[in-house]
Order: structure tokens, then sequence, then C-alpha cells
């Protein structure tokens, strides 16, 4: 890993894209490399694990129903529910997102890295990163390959996985979104050249946007 800062540099990616597209792979080879990785999705999940800030709010929103034994959000329940109920999902982001943007702000004063890269997979959607990033990074790869990777890893049916990307944004409008573009139809060693160019010219931009400290 390279060394880095004494403080966080302003210099920041929003990376995003797809269902089964490899955000967390992605993200994880650039933090290998030195990048400091906030991922808005794990920090939700922290909100919503037992003892997490939202479970009050979930729990006096949707009721115990959607509590596990445990004391979670029950997270398939919940996802059902949210995809069948606009309303519902409307109720859900309006607790979740304000404690998620507060985590996420609070995370990147504590940052450390050679810059920052924010996991967002809702970031087209939301229509804010624009102007908290200094660039869009979108890992691309073909809507047979998401469907055939969501149906393994998560034991779902073709027909849920189409449910989950046609609520979010098409692939056309997140390409049309990025400033970058990573391939990711293959395997790990297909992304490595990809991520160490675009780390290097990051580490440049870095460095122009943020001084000497670096």
């Amino acid at each position: 890993m390279t060394s880095s800062p004494t403080h966080q540099a302003p210099f920041s990616i929003g990376l995003t894209g797809g269902i089964g597209s490899g955000k967390t792979t992605v993200a994880n080879l650039f933090g290998e490399l030195g990048a400091a990785i906030i991922d808005t999705d794990a920090i939700a999940h922290q909100l919503t694990v037992p003892g997490g800030a939202a479970i009050a709010a979930i729990r006096t929103g949707f009721g115990d129903d959607f509590i596990t034994a445990e004391g979670a959000m029950d997270r398939g329940k919940m996802r059902a529910h949210v995809f069948a109920d606009v309303d519902a999902r409307k109720r859900l982001e309006s607790i979740l997102h304000p404690l998620i943007r507060s985590e996420t702000a609070r995370a990147a004063t504590e940052a450390r890295g050679d810059y920052l890269i924010f996991v967002v997979p809702l970031l087209v959607e939301s229509q804010q990163w624009r102007n908290r990033t200094s660039r869009i990074l979108v890992v691309d790869c073909s809507e047979e390959v998401q469907i055939s990777r969501v149906m393994q890893r998560n034991a779902m049916s073709r027909a849920q996985v189409e449910a989950i990307m046609a609520a979010q944004a098409t692939r056309a409008d997140r390409l049309a979104a990025a400033d970058d573009i990573i391939e990711n139809n293959l395997d790990t060693a297909a992304l490595m050249p990809q991520i160490a160019a675009l780390h290097a010219r990051y580490l440049s931009l870095a460095k122009t946007n943020s001084g000497d400290h670096l």
C-alpha cells in the first residue's frame, strides 16, 4: 500500500454500478493500492443490525414484523415490501438516508488514504453525488452477466434479479453519468490493468487538487 497523507485529500471518486457489476471487488482492489474506501451500502447495513441507529425508527414505521428475533431489520422481507410499494420505499428512505448521509460525512472526515472513494450503489438515481465528488467511476458489465452473478450469489430467480435491475438506473444512464468506466465482464485478472491505470491517474489528480501533503 502506498503511503497515506496526514489528513483527507479533497479529491474523491463516486464509484457505482448496477447490482452484480462487481463494485465491491473493484473498490477493494483500489483500497489495496492506497485509496480510502467508504461503502454507503455497508453503512446502511450497520444501521440495520441489532442495536443499529435505524432500528427503533424502522420498528415504529413498519412494525415488529420487519424486525428479526435478533433485533435486526429483516432485509429479505423489507426488500420485497419496498419493491412492491413505492410509498413504503420512500418511508424507508426517509429513515435511512439522513443517517447514511451523516455517517458518510463522519467517515469521510476520518478517512486516511491517497484519495477517497465513495461506493454508492444508487449514485445515479440520487442525483446528489455529482457535486459531492470529483469524478464518477462506473463499473460496467453486460446485463446477462449481472443476472448470472446475482442469481448465483444470492440464490435468486431470474425474475427477482430483473425486478431489482428494473428499479435501478439503466445501464445507459450510468454510462452517460460516468467520467471513468471499468469493464467487468470477465474475472479479477482483467480488472487489474484497468484499476492500475486509473489509480495512477487519480494519484496525479489528487496531488493537483490537494497540494503537497500527498
